[in-house]
């Protein structure tokens, strides 16, 4: 998966309905997601360490 490409919006959608899918279509599903958690908590990762040190630099002086 490529972190450069424009997303899909036509993908899953979160709450949407589910019964018309298939078993591997639900599996498919579960993939996309955990892949999507796994680049959005990379990206958290990132954005906490940027802000860390962004903090760090800013910090009042006492």
């Amino acid at each position: 998966m490529d972190d450069n490409l424009p997303r899909s919006e036509t993908g899953p959608t979160p709450g949407e309905d589910l019964y018309g899918l298939s078993v591997e279509e639900l599996k498919a599903r579960i993939v996309t997601y955990r892949e999507e958690v796994e680049r959005l908590t990379k990206e958290l990762a990132k954005k906490e360490s940027e802000r860390s040190a962004a903090d760090m630099i800013f910090k009042p002086k006492s």
